[in-house]
């Protein structure tokens, strides 16, 4: 059981994959989907505020969207590898590559667009626009 399930108690919800220095490469770089990265420390009040984001995040777009998160002191590695020298950090991956990063809290919707303008194709307007009509007769 995770930090954010014991904290939160959020069973039904989809819930984080805990990475370390260990399994980053294999859970994010090489992942199918794109990943959202949360970096976050014991006793971070601001990381306990970004939890239930991270959690509604990994719920909201399951299946098209992979959330893990870093316990800073447990993968010093991979937070110095990448520049994480505040939590909570939030970085976000595409094909293997870092596309954005976010350092300390910020609101649901601020994360949200992040994902739905940068990570995930999102359905367009003129796609449905563009189906053909039918017409009853």
């Amino acid at each position: 059981m995770n930090w954010l399930t014991r904290l939160f108690h959020v069973a039904d919800k989809v819930q984080p994959v805990s990475v370390t220095d260990a399994n980053f490469h294999a859970e994010v770089l090489q992942s199918e989907l794109p990943v959202l990265v949360d970096f976050w420390s014991p006793g971070c009040g601001p990381c306990g505020q970004l939890a239930p984001i991270v959690v509604d995040l990994a719920t909201e777009f399951e299946g098209r969207l992979k959330v893990v998160e870093v316990n800073v002191v447990d993968a010093q590695k991979i937070a110095r590898r990448y520049g994480v020298m505040a939590t909570p950090t939030v970085l976000y991956f595409k094909k293997g590559g870092m596309v954005d990063k976010v350092v300390g809290f910020r609101g649901s919707l601020y994360h949200r667009e992040i994902v739905e303008n940068s990570l995930i194709d999102m359905p367009t307007a003129s796609a449905s626009a563009s189906a053909p009509a039918t017409t009853s007769a």
